[in-house]
């Protein structure tokens, strides 16, 4: 029997500098997410949207930590209903919104799973801090974030830290570090798959690897699929794109190994912003993207 899907949106801006990747949840709705889902054989039911406020309505109250208080209550509501979605038995889908939702989705896994590990699929290593930020935006900090470090409110998120294991987190299309950020990277102890090695190795070496540290002794595996790990091309609507990124077809294959190895407790989905996409082109990028992981294939 096929878990039932839950989907949950997250339409926060506030950790990044673009607007526009809050109607990333309605955007990949509207590209006929619940239909195939359906299609695939999965009973779907969809939780709307969490309540996030708009920038307008805040202000920014520490430059290097821009929106903290605000991103706190969200994740921490993020954290308790995607929690409450895997304890239910049912595989939550996240849709954001940018990536800081990925502070609340991982904590949320963590608190039902509590040995989790994480395959994060991104260009960028979203593993910045207060410290070593060039930009204050959290949705850089993301995944320092759930290995615990940055700051007491964000690694708090809740309840607990860290909420995963460097050793079984794994970084998947790297292609755009930030100087300060590399040596976090460094120090951390996860592993991580730039685009050089994907280039050398081939995705399906890289993915076997992946997937064998993410699931090694773990009770399951959290995707968090970022869209800009593509590369322009395939998926424009992004707030921070980056050339050189994952083809359409490796990274089909790359959801299509993890569908297989059957590991995933749930998978989060960001950045993708309508008002920089072309004809809505990365949010049907994203939805394949999840339908493979979930199981379809050619035959």
């Amino acid at each position: 029997m096929k878990k039932t899907v839950a989907i949950l949106g997250v339409a926060l801006d506030l950790g990044q500098g673009r607007r526009g990747v809050d109607m990333g949840p309605s955007a990949i709705r509207y590209a006929n997410l619940q239909e195939r889902i359906n299609r695939l054989g999965y009973e779907v039911v969809d939780l709307g949207n969490v309540n996030v406020p708009t920038p307008e309505s805040h202000r920014v109250q520490n430059q290097k930590l821009k929106y903290l208080p605000e991103i706190v209550t969200v994740s921490n509501e993020v954290a308790e209903r995607v929690a409450g979605e895997v304890q239910a038995g049912r595989l939550p889908i996240i849709l954001g919104g940018d990536h800081s939702i990925s502070i609340g989705s991982v904590a949320g896994v963590a608190k039902a799973v509590r040995n989790l590990g994480v395959i994060w699929f991104d260009a960028h290593g979203d593993m910045n801090t207060e410290e070593t930020t060039p930009s204050g935006n959290i949705h850089g900090m993301p995944l320092a974030v759930s290995l615990g470090m940055g700051h007491p409110d964000l690694t708090q998120v809740a309840g607990f830290q860290p909420k995963v294991q460097a050793k079984n987190v794994v970084l998947v299309g790297a292609r755009s570090i930030d100087p300060d950020e590399r040596t976090l990277i460094k120090r951390s102890g996860i592993t991580v798959f730039d685009m050089q090695q994907i280039d050398k190795r081939g995705m399906s070496a890289v993915m076997e690897e992946a997937i064998q540290i993410a699931s090694q002794g773990t009770d399951g595996v959290h995707l968090s699929l970022d869209l800009d790990a593509f590369d322009p091309r395939e998926a424009p609507g992004v707030g921070t794109p980056v050339l050189g990124g994952v083809t359409y077809r490796e990274g089909h294959l790359a959801m299509e190994m993890l569908a297989a190895a059957n590991v995933l407790t749930s998978v989060d989905v960001v950045e993708v912003n309508p008002i920089l996409d072309v004809e809505n082109r990365t949010a049907r990028v994203a939805v394949d993207m999840i339908c493979s992981v979930l199981g379809e294939t050619v035959l």
